[in-house]
């Protein structure tokens, strides 16, 4: 098997796609997808996402100091797409895609009705990288649809047809192959009698 060096890029893949909802005071709402996003800390629960100086969204969410991560799946795809091609500078983001807002519980941006699982964040630091700038958050709350509960009261997050994305293509998580720590179980042997 032979191997090529590349330069160094942007190769990690594949990334979740996130809608991400923000909202100045006094002004409308905007929704901005994201791929760049990402879990830093369990404790306290933190979370980050990259966005460039230019995009409509980052003097918002400079200065509000707070937005939404909410979850994308394949019924909202689409949306997901317009949002990451147009700009909330130009457009109703709500009003183009259909996208319903609700009242956030911790923040003044308004979640999304139509996504399973929203992210409530308020922003503790921001980092200038180059091309993007890091925005760390404390994640302060998270809203699920109590739907995709199930009997045992456990939230199946991956049965709802997560989408993520890997070069330019948006593809739905595939079929489980295990659990955390599955490599290191001790395996039960079935003994035959002879």
């Amino acid at each position: 098997m032979a191997k090529e060096y590349w330069k160094g890029g942007n190769m990690l893949s594949p990334l979740p796609v996130v809608m991400v909802s923000c909202k100045r005071k006094d002004e409308k709402p905007n929704i901005i997808t994201i791929a760049w996003a990402g879990t830093v800390c369990t404790n306290p629960p933190m979370v980050s996402i990259s966005i460039k100086p230019s995009r409509y969204s980052f003097d918002i969410i400079k200065e509000s100091k707070e937005f939404v991560i909410n979850i994308v799946t394949k019924s909202i795809c689409k949306e997901t797409d317009y949002c990451g091609v147009k700009s909330g500078r130009d457009l109703d983001m709500f009003k183009e895609t259909g996208l319903t807002p609700f009242d956030s519980k911790y923040v003044s941006a308004p979640s999304i009705l139509e996504s399973p699982m929203n992210i409530e964040c308020r922003v503790t630091q921001i980092i200038p990288l180059g091309s993007h700038s890091m925005f760390i958050a404390e994640v302060l709350g998270v809203t699920i649809e109590d739907t995709h509960l199930n009997e045992n009261n456990k939230f199946e997050l991956n049965k709802l047809g997560l989408v993520a994305y890997s070069h330019g293509e948006y593809h739905t998580i595939g079929e489980k192959i295990g659990n955390f720590g599955f490599s290191v179980r001790k395996k039960r042997i079935k003994r035959h009698k002879k």
